[in-house]
């Protein structure tokens, strides 16, 4: 039983893998579409392919969801928390990515470990969670938002006596280096969360040390899973957050992505944060639409965005919660 049990946790990470890739697609080319700089089909090969090399880059964001969000019992009983916690995280995925809100698979895996660990009275680790989950994602977006402002504004003074048919053409060239770096980052950040959550699986069961990296195979497979999710789309959150917010140029395509890019580098590499790709390039998207004026965002669409970030982590919690109670009713 403990055998089926690793493998159904590592079969329901990799689907949660999968549909965080179909949900985030959007975050690296919404905006290199709306734009035209690409074309949605050439977008999505590249996000793919971006987003399976970075999750190579590195395995700090692992080792945080891995061993700083929760300490589960070994065995069958820890097994079924990481369930119901993934289980609680793909639900919210799936609903909100049927109202295309673009919300964080992110927090939503790490409200379903903490919902799932409450449940089942495990120790959470609050002080983790606030050091490299709660202050990362206030200030995530945060700087994204003042970073892609501030960026576009430099580059509205830099060009303002330029020609403007090729200042255009010259940002649709660069938006695809912007889009790149974007899906590199996502990479990262989002693939290294499913590989933390497997990895957690097998510490349960003794089948790898504490101390020890992440299995090569546990990386290709988390790394495959996101790229083909990634793949088949995400067309319902790219509509919201390539033309619902604002109509971009690729000026401020361009800004939106360079900044988010760089925002989760920094939190992935430097403080090993599993920040949201979601609400850093949507933040992004609002902070270098505001330089046009206030009023060109879309701020009741950013409201709706907004609701379902705060909702995200206490939503997939509840859900994992419930999930708990039945697989533990049923397994144990």
């Amino acid at each position: 039983m403990e055998l089926a049990l690793v493998i159904a946790v590592v079969v329901i990470a990799l689907a949660f893998d999968y549909t965080n890739g179909f949900h985030d697609a959007a975050n690296a080319i919404a905006t290199s579409v709306s734009t035209r700089a690409l074309t949605p089909r050439v977008a999505l090969v590249m996000a793919a392919f971006f987003n399976f090399v970075g999750a190579f880059l590195g395995t700090e964001v692992a080792d945080t969801v891995g061993k700083g969000i929760i300490t589960l019992p070994s065995g069958r009983h820890g097994l079924v928390i990481v369930i119901a916690a993934l289980v609680g995280a793909i639900t919210w995925n799936l609903i909100t990515w049927y109202f295309g809100l673009p919300s964080s698979s992110s927090h939503a895996l790490i409200g379903g470990l903490v919902g799932a660990g409450l449940a089942s009275t495990s120790v959470v680790l609050w002080s983790g969670i606030v050091d490299k989950v709660v202050i990362p994602m206030v200030l995530s977006p945060a700087i994204g938002f003042l970073g892609a402002f501030l960026l576009m504004t430099a580059i509205l003074w830099i060009f303002r006596r330029r020609n403007p048919g090729r200042t255009t053409r010259g940002f649709r060239l660069a938006q695809s280096l912007s889009a790149a770096g974007m899906a590199l980052g996502h990479g990262l950040q989002d693939a290294q969360k499913t590989m933390g959550v497997i990895f957690l699986a097998l510490l349960t069961t003794g089948h790898v040390d504490k101390n020890e990296g992440i299995p090569t195979w546990v990386k290709i497979s988390a790394a495959t899973a996101i790229s083909l999710g990634t793949y088949s789309g995400g067309w319902r959150i790219m509509r919201t957050l390539g033309r619902r917010i604002i109509h971009l140029d690729p000026a401020r395509g361009f800004a939106s992505e360079a900044v988010a890019a760089t925002v989760l580098y920094v939190m992935a590499i430097g403080l090993h944060a599993p920040v949201s790709t979601t609400h850093t390039i949507t933040s992004a998207v609002m902070g270098a639409g505001a330089t046009k004026r206030l009023s060109a965002v879309r701020w009741g669409v950013a409201k709706g965005i907004v609701l379902a970030w705060v909702l995200t982590i206490p939503a997939a919690g509840l859900v994992a919660a419930a999930v708990y109670y039945v697989a533990h009713f049923i397994l144990e």
